[in-house]
């Protein structure tokens, strides 16, 4: 008879496997048992007919996938440690040596330090076109363009681009685009079938971190496809790179999922509330919002997302150029409600303060403000107390 260490961890007791609940069931692993030498063999960890090792998946980690393919339209999901995480595994998979990929100037700010740093070091190379001119990305694409990303709304500025028309000058010249869909969510618009036309994106990828865990405390990315081909391009990278994710997290995913539609329009609903009042304050010389009619691209966003009429919880807002930085950085610092800090999509609402003039070099050369820009993330809070809470931190200026 075995000794007790041993039968502890050897125990023969096997629950039956009928229980069902709610909640998928929660499976950590690294190490996974096969029941024979021949059962070994024959597991292909490319696959999600079994498994093979917690790197390429669990049920958890497989459910979560499925979930988040189904909702942003696709077939194919792969699952990294955040947003920016997806976004390097997609360049890697698809960019080499004398490749040029092309940014759009309006991008989150990692996407071009990405390009910057370790794709420059790799001899990628990389140009920004005008994210509102379709003929400029078409001008700028070249022999060597492999990849093209494409980003709506935009990550500051929420300027939103007219991404059918960016896609079809891509598909034209056979050139694969990527579009960061963190703002849309899925919910927004489909990113593989702008307005039911059958055609979109290549592939799409999303900072679960945001609107999908909904509490800013996990950091999740996906990357997802409709292609297969592509789909195993990025898995044999995935697989290179060893990028795995905590099946806690994946936990926290699942649990926060079936509520994301409706924090999405809670959110939706708060930020144009205050980002309509906030147009008609004196101090504020532009609101940056793409459901206002004077916000730039907001036909774009009509002719996209006019059917679901969502648009996410940002704004930005650009004040009046007699306000000094150090003036609207007190107003940022008398926000009681609004905290300073990065991200978006959870419950408590943020402001972070940008020196666009930074920025110029590398983005926004068209930019046509000369005012300090803010940008707000609105939480779940009541939409009065927010109100209150902007007025109160406009008349410290």
């Amino acid at each position: 008879m075995s000794k007790p260490s041993t039968t502890l961890i050897h125990h023969p007791y096997t629950p039956p496997d009928t229980f069902a609940a709610p909640q998928p069931g929660v499976f950590k692993a690294s190490t996974v048992f096969f029941a024979d030498v021949a059962a070994m063999r024959a597991r292909d960890w490319k696959t999600k007919a079994g498994y093979t090792y917690g790197l390429h998946g669990t049920p958890t980690t497989f459910t979560l996938e499925e979930r988040l393919a189904t909702l942003e339209g696709g077939t194919e999901c792969l699952l990294v440690p955040s947003g920016l995480a997806a976004i390097s595994l997609v360049s890697f998979a698809f960019l080499k040596t004398g490749d040029e990929v092309l940014i759009p100037d309006n991008a989150y700010g990692p996407t071009k330090a990405l390009a910057t740093g370790e794709l420059a070091n790799f001899g990628i190379t990389h140009r920004l076109y005008d994210a509102m001119n379709p003929s400029d990305l078409e001008a700028k694409l070249s022999h060597r363009t492999r990849l093209v990303w494409l980003e709506a709304a935009g990550s500051v500025t929420m300027e939103f681009p007219n991404l059918p028309a960016l896609a079809e000058v891509c598909r034209e010249r056979g050139v694969m685009t990527a579009l960061d869909n963190t703002w849309g969510a899925g919910l927004a618009f489909a990113p593989f079938d702008f307005n039911g036309s059958g055609q979109g994106v290549d592939v799409s990828v999303h900072a679960l971190t945001k609107y999908p865990s909904g509490g800013g405390d996990v950091l999740m990315g996906s990357v997802v496809t409709r292609d297969e081909r592509l789909h195993r391009a990025l898995k044999l990278t995935h697989m290179r790179t060893g990028f795995g994710i905590g099946v806690g997290d994946v936990e926290t995913l699942l649990r926060s999922l079936p509520s994301m539609a409706l924090r999405y329009a809670a959110h939706d609903r708060a930020a144009r509330e205050l980002a309509g009042w906030l147009s008609g304050c004196e101090e504020i010389a532009q609101v940056l919002h793409p459901a206002l009619e004077d916000s730039p691209g907001h036909g774009n966003w009509r002719a996209l997302c006019g059917a679901t009429d969502l648009a996410a919880g940002l704004f930005s807002v650009v004040f009046d150029e007699r306000f000094s930085t150090e003036q609207v950085d007190r107003f940022c610092d008398s926000l009681k409600l609004f905290r300073l800090g990065y991200s978006w999509g959870g419950p408590i609402s943020l402001v972070v303060p940008y020196d666009i003039g930074l920025m110029r070099d590398n983005s926004v050369a068209r930019w046509p403000y000369k005012g300090t820009l803010v940008r707000f993330s609105v939480g779940l809070e009541d939409v009065d107390d927010l109100r209150a809470d902007l007025q109160q931190a406009l008349a410290q200026m």
